[in-house]
């Protein structure tokens, strides 16, 4: 005697329930997986093509009470910037401090600015810089 098969004909009835389940699991989850993907992309972009400035200390001249600090550098047009330039003393302490500001339709940057000390600086370092 044969057995008698419980399952029915391929194709004859169409799609069982759970085969359409997962093929809107399928399409949902590739849906989702583009957006994230679109997402990702867009801050990358951002992250890497966003509004920058770029300054460096080009030379410094000390004396007794002031620091003389030439900045060169660049930064994206329409944006205005600031960067905060400091000196130290020989010992390691802060003794001038100072915001420079750069104008919106600035895009090079060529500027001499002094920092007035309270003793004798022997560096000028450029904390940090920032658009905004």
């Amino acid at each position: 005697m044969s057995t008698a098969s419980t399952r029915l004909p391929e194709g004859r009835y169409g799609r069982s329930a759970d085969e359409r389940a997962d093929h809107k699991l399928k399409v949902i989850g590739s849906v989702l997986g583009a957006a994230l993907l679109v997402l990702l992309g867009w801050f990358a972009y951002h992250y890497v093509a966003g509004n920058k400035i770029n300054v460096e200390i080009y030379a410094f001249e000390t004396s007794a009470t002031s620091v003389e600090v030439h900045l060169r550098g660049d930064k994206d047009a329409g944006v205005k910037g600031y960067c905060i330039v400091r000196s130290q003393s020989e010992d390691g302490a802060e003794v001038g401090r100072r915001d420079v500001h750069f104008a919106a339709d600035t895009t090079d940057i060529d500027e001499v600015v002094t920092l007035h000390t309270t003793s004798r600086g022997t560096t000028a370092e450029i904390v940090d810089c920032q658009v905004g």
